[in-house]
């Protein structure tokens, strides 16, 4: 199914990733319903959306997935469904686990529902490498087990329970894609490498839980939204949860060392603190899955996607 000039349904539009997914379905001709609640988790969302205002592909509908009537009236002639409104957050979830499941499981069945009802072709469900937990090996493929160790990686793991039961018993046609560590421009003000950017460029000290060694997968913005499309495109990913990673890792530590090198500022002063409950270890995403089905070649290294971020950051950051 090619996607260029079909309407589609964004949940969670307004957001990081989102944003940038409606900015590259409508440069596919696409007309693009964008379903948002734009809460207050963080400032800044509103104007992601704003170079598309006066475009007439472009719709915002400031609404909750959680009101499950208005979500489906909203998803009528809807061709494709790509879900990634949710609750995010570690840490936040284990101060907020019902709000939490509340947001990323009970919204998910709504999306679901509403898709089936509205016999929509396509969902495509944003999901999360914490599924894993503590890996038993790496990289992890996509049949290591979920071993969640925090609410909101629960969360996940249920979601994707919801998305197969609905394409085995359903017949929905639903992919879920696993995200690593997405970074680039618009990320949350309380994702890692915004953080080090901020602390960095304006000499503030730096929080490094545990003793930095973890290491993460962190995958470009840009390329997550290509696969993001690409599943939407492909029968052959269907009622299949893929990988979506860079395929390579960082510590903590050496993150630190590389942002502060691209800046040219001098080291910032670092400060310890006890591993949070629900950290873990390592990531590493195994890509082999989403090679073979969506043709999935990461384009951005880590280098390259810094420097866009840091120029993004110093530019636009302030309105956030």
């Amino acid at each position: 199914m090619e996607i260029k000039g079909l309407k589609v349904m964004v949940t969670g539009g307004a957001g990081f990733v989102g944003s940038h997914l409606v900015d590259e379905l409508l440069r596919k001709e696409c007309r693009v319903l964008t379903y948002d609640k734009l809460n207050l988790f963080y400032r800044g969302k509103e104007h992601n959306l704003e170079p598309h205002s006066k475009n007439s592909n472009f719709k915002l509908l400031r609404d909750d997935i959680l009101d499950y009537d208005v979500l489906v009236g909203a998803m009528k002639g809807v061709d494709v469904v790509f879900h990634l409104a949710a609750q995010p957050g570690v840490r936040y979830s284990i101060k907020n686990p019902r709000n939490v499941q509340e947001v990323n499981v009970t919204g998910t069945l709504n999306v679901l529902s509403a898709a089936l009802a509205n016999q929509v072709k396509k969902v495509v469900y944003a999901s999360s490498s914490s599924v894993y937990g503590f890996p038993k090996y790496l990289p992890f493929d996509e049949k290591h087990p979920t071993n969640p160790n925090s609410p909101y990686a629960a969360s996940k793991v249920a979601a994707e329970t919801f998305c197969r039961v609905f394409h085995d018993v359903y017949e929905l046609n639903v992919v879920m894609l696993r995200y690593f560590s997405v970074y680039g421009p618009r990320q949350r003000p309380d994702q890692l490498i915004r953080i080090f950017v901020s602390n960095v460029l304006t000499g503030k000290p730096i929080v490094i839980y545990g003793d930095g060694e973890q290491t993460r997968d962190f995958t470009y913005v840009d390329d997550v939204v290509r696969a993001t499309v690409r599943a939407a495109e492909v029968e052959e990913a269907n009622g299949i949860a893929i990988n979506i990673g860079s395929g390579k890792r960082i510590s903590v530590n050496n993150l630190l060392k590389e942002i502060t090198r691209l800046t040219g500022k001098e080291e910032t002063a670092v400060v310890k603190k006890e591993r949070y409950p629900g950290d873990f270890p390592h990531t590493l995403a195994d890509i082999k899955l989403a090679e073979k089905l969506l043709d999935y070649r990461p384009k951005v290294d880590l280098e390259k996607g810094l420097v866009e971020f840091i120029d993004w950051y110093q530019r636009e950051a302030s309105i956030s």
